[in-house]
């Protein structure tokens, strides 16, 4: 039994990897705000009828209440999203969105169906049809509405249409029957319908990011590529003030070029990765490292993090001094770090860049300068 209810639950409501989560939250939500604005003003029209086509027999809280109050929902809620259209869509706003939605919905949804059972068994046998096609069309509108959140339309179509349903296939009335099983297969479709958009809307989902981390991400590094170095450093540019410093890092590798004419473009691609694992280990969480191209690679550290606190270059190149192990070779090459920081080196990013890039080649130099040192007192000794 419960492998049943386990199977029958991935199928209905099949896991969202957590890469995509935030992404179907703000679609469902926007999807729900332009849609139901509409199902909010029918809501409301259908009021006057509503009450018109009550039986005298049934007590006014149901035959009278109900519809007035459902015709105040629906005229606060069109008004509602009238004043929330075009406001940004986050993802916790659009979870508050499809949690409000699937609640008033159900809501509205078990009052509506109230007021047609009641109706149904007050009224003559022969008008039991169009309280039945009331039920339905609304039931079924308001599950298009709300296709693309799951659990709000499997719990609309149960509140809506399974009672009217099973008075319909109870009723002794061979049309009643035949109107109830054509109304049961009909939600049966739409449920299947509901189930396959949501697997083709997750498919088309990580699809779409899958295509934007080949866009923003180094292919061989995994690390981010300038494009995402450009955009995340003018992120910090628009979010940073002068009491929130930020820091920029430029490395680049000494003798790189001959690592590759000796041992091998593969033995050289191992050294970047190695380099970029490096890089990652020695940054964590705190900053952002990027592959600029070739043997470039860019660190950005945002406001706050605590590596501003630290010597920047000394704290990188620690990292890359060991030699790198690729295929059982030990490969030794030095880089050379240039850092600039705001606002106090520019105040825009290519004043940073700039002096970034200088520093860098002065370490660079130095650095040279250092080796032909180092050969002039091996030669004499």
């Amino acid at each position: 039994m419960t492998g049943v209810y386990h199977t029958l639950q991935a199928r209905l409501f099949p896991p969202i990897p957590d890469t995509i989560r935030d992404d179907i939250a703000v679609l469902r939500a926007n999807r729900v705000e332009t849609l139901t604005p509409m199902l909010f003003l029918m809501l409301a029209a259908t009021t006057p009828t509503a009450i018109y086509a009550g039986v005298d027999t049934v007590h006014p809280v149901i035959r009278i209440g109900f519809p007035v109050i459902l015709a105040v929902v629906g005229v606060l809620g069109f008004l509602f999203l009238r004043h929330n259209r075009g406001r940004r869509m986050s993802p916790r706003r659009a979870r508050r969105v499809i949690r409000e939605a699937s609640w008033v919905s159900g809501i509205t949804g078990a009052m509506c169906s109230l007021w047609t059972a009641t109706n149904w068994l007050a009224a003559p046998p022969e008008a039991h049809s169009y309280y039945a096609m009331i039920m339905a069309m609304g039931s079924l509108a308001t599950a298009y509405c709300l296709s693309s959140i799951r659990f709000a339309t499997f719990l609309n179509l149960g509140v809506g249409l399974a009672p009217v349903s099973v008075l319909m296939l109870t009723s002794g009335n061979p049309p009643e029957i035949a109107a109830g099983t054509s109304l049961v297969i009909a939600t049966l479709f739409l449920l299947r319908m509901v189930v396959q958009q949501h697997g083709q809307v997750i498919d088309l989902l990580e699809l779409q990011r899958q295509m934007r981390e080949l866009a923003h991400t180094d292919p061989l590094t995994g690390l981010a590529n300038r494009r995402e170095f450009d955009l995340r450093l003018d992120e910090e540019f628009a979010k940073s003030d002068e009491h929130s410093p930020f820091a920029i890092a430029l490395l680049d590798l000494d003798g790189f070029k001959p690592i590759n004419d000796q041992h091998g473009h593969a033995i050289g691609d191992g050294v970047l990765c190695e380099l970029a694992a490096r890089l990652r280990s020695a940054c964590g969480n705190h900053a952002i490292v990027a592959r600029l191209g070739g043997d470039e690679f860019a660190i950005l550290v945002p406001a706050g993090s605590p590596l501003l606190d630290t010597a920047l270059a000394d704290h990188i190149l620690a990292a890359l001094a060991a030699p790198y192990r690729i295929d059982g070779r030990m490969i030794g090459v030095g880089a050379g770090v240039g850092t600039a920081m705001w606002p106090e080196h520019g105040m825009g990013a290519r004043d940073l860049l700039e002096v970034a890039d200088r520093a860098l080649y002065a370490a660079k130099a130095a650095n040279r300068a250092q080796m032909s040192s180092v050969e002039r007192v091996g030669r004499v000794a």
